[in-house]
């Protein structure tokens, strides 16, 4: 009976100071996310991006977008990059080995014969088979780079060879950039305030779904009429809105969305560009790069991020689509984490080792595992009759309002700061999927997550993206 009452002592306490601390993150991310979008919206209200178009230290942009099999919407796709208002940019398409009709439609529709250009071999990638370029001057902008299968982070590292520019924009093929999004992206890297070095940054994204688009332009924002994608606006509101400002603010921003991303191309190639072995291609640039900043160069730096809605993306609208999804996040993350190992709690770090990294090990990776042994727990003491009921429902309710109560304030972070989603409709519908996502959606996420760990240590030859098919530009799939 000692044992028993010590194994519950034991697990009693490791599980309330694990959620305290988890609650205590939460209001930390609340409350410094509307500080800093305090200080983003009084800094840049008076900005005249129109101003800024003509000025003539704006750096060359390279947008790169790897494609695999994406003849449905290819050609949609590239109409949309090729309208981003920027005067110094090149669009750089990745076929990455493409077994479809993806790259003969998009010689056929922009008019593309082979060309020879110089490759910076610095980044090795996959044999690159031939380079494109239109002989449409309206099309003067667009280089494809057809090469052999090699996953995206091949394909970005391939791209980067190709690049002329000072910067690079990584991003989905399915992307829709807003009129001035790179000119915002790149408005860290010319200020560079405080003396620190802005290696990179990163923009808000938001769900394509159901959204109405014509020109390559978001032209009615809509909410998803898929069941799947309704729970993930109210994760990105969160992740966004909420995560990923109040960690710019800290500077301990260790990922940048693989959707929408900018770097500093000599410092990513220096640091030896993207791994081709993760598929977190995007969380582990950003840790390597930073590393790196810390190892080799030793000056302030500065991971940036941008709190408008930038970029606009095609999330998974099934169930298989959103499994394959969550695994590859669960795995690519894992693999991060196993890879820098060194910057656990290691002060040479800074930020990053102290707190980011930290934070990523107990509050990413493995929070779905302690919740998954609480839940065992739980129910090894509810078969031995060790369970208050009154303190059980307690417990559960004041979790249950806690998480509704951060999810419905990013969704009034969201209407309040940026408005994108318009009407009583929306906001009814968001309100009852924030009510019902903790019995429903985030049960299943924690499943996916338990598989994404399964595989990664249980099945090494699981190790790509696998396949998610495109339905953002065809109003009638969805």
């Amino acid at each position: 009976m000692i044992i028993l009452n010590n194994i519950n002592f034991f697990f009693n306490s490791f599980f309330l100071i694990y959620a305290c601390a988890l609650f205590g993150l939460y209001i930390f991310i609340a409350i410094y996310s509307s500080l800093e979008l305090r200080f983003y919206m009084n800094k840049n209200k008076n900005v005249d991006y129109k101003m800024m178009l003509s000025f003539e230290r704006l750096p060359s942009v390279s947008v790169i977008a790897p494609a695999y099999n994406e003849e449905k919407t290819i050609i949609e796709n590239i109409r949309c990059l090729l309208s981003i208002y920027y005067p110094k940019l090149e669009v750089i398409i990745v076929n990455d080995g493409s077994t479809d009709n993806s790259l003969p439609k998009i010689i056929e529709h922009y008019d593309l014969v082979k060309v020879d250009i110089a490759v910076n071999d610095r980044l090795a990638t996959a044999p690159i088979r031939n380079i494109y370029k239109s002989r449409n001057s309206a099309f003067a902008n667009l280089i494809v780079i057809d090469k052999e299968n090699g996953g995206k982070g091949d394909s970005l590292n391939a791209g980067i060879n190709v690049s002329n520019s000072r910067l690079f924009l990584a991003v989905d093929v399915d992307c829709i950039i807003e009129p001035y999004g790179v000119l915002r992206m790149v408005k860290p890297f010319i200020e560079e305030e405080g003396g620190k070095v802005v290696i990179a940054s990163g923009g808000v994204v938001r769900i394509a779904n159901s959204c109405e688009i014509k020109d390559g332009k978001v032209v009615k924002v809509n909410y998803p009429k898929s069941f799947w994608a309704k729970f993930q606006v109210l994760e990105y509101f969160r992740a966004f809105a909420l995560g990923r400002m109040a960690w710019s603010r800290v500077n301990g921003l260790l990922i940048i969305s693989g959707a929408f991303g900018m770097f500093d191309k000599e410092r990513v190639i220096k640091a030896g560009g993207y791994d081709v072995h993760n598929v977190g291609e995007d969380l582990e640039m950003v840790v390597r790069l930073r590393r790196y900043m810390h190892e080799v160069e030793k000056v302030k730096y500065k991971v940036s991020f941008i709190p408008d809605p930038l970029c606009w993306t095609e999330v998974p609208s099934s169930f298989n689509n959103l499994a394959r999804q969550r695994n590859r996040w669960t795995r690519g993350a894992i693999d991060t984490i196993f890879k820098h190992r060194k910057l656990f709690l290691n002060p040479k770090y800074g930020m990053m080792g102290l707190i980011s990294y930290t934070y990523w090990v107990f509050f990413e990776w493995l929070a779905p595992l302690i919740e998954f042994a609480g839940l065992v727990y739980f129910g090894c003491l509810l078969i031995i009759g060790q369970v208050d009921p009154y303190i059980f429902l307690v417990l559960t309710l004041f979790v249950y309002l806690f998480s509704v109560m951060f999810s419905l304030f990013a969704i009034f972070f969201e209407t309040y700061t940026f408005f994108k989603y318009k009407g009583l409709h929306y906001l009814r519908k968001v309100i009852w999927f924030a009510l019902i996502e903790m019995f429903t959606f985030h049960p299943i996420n924690m499943l996916f997550s338990l598989k994404g760990n399964f595989d990664f240590f249980f099945r090494k030859n699981k190790k790509g993206w696998g396949k998610m098919n495109r339905t953002a530009f065809d109003a009638n799939k969805e």
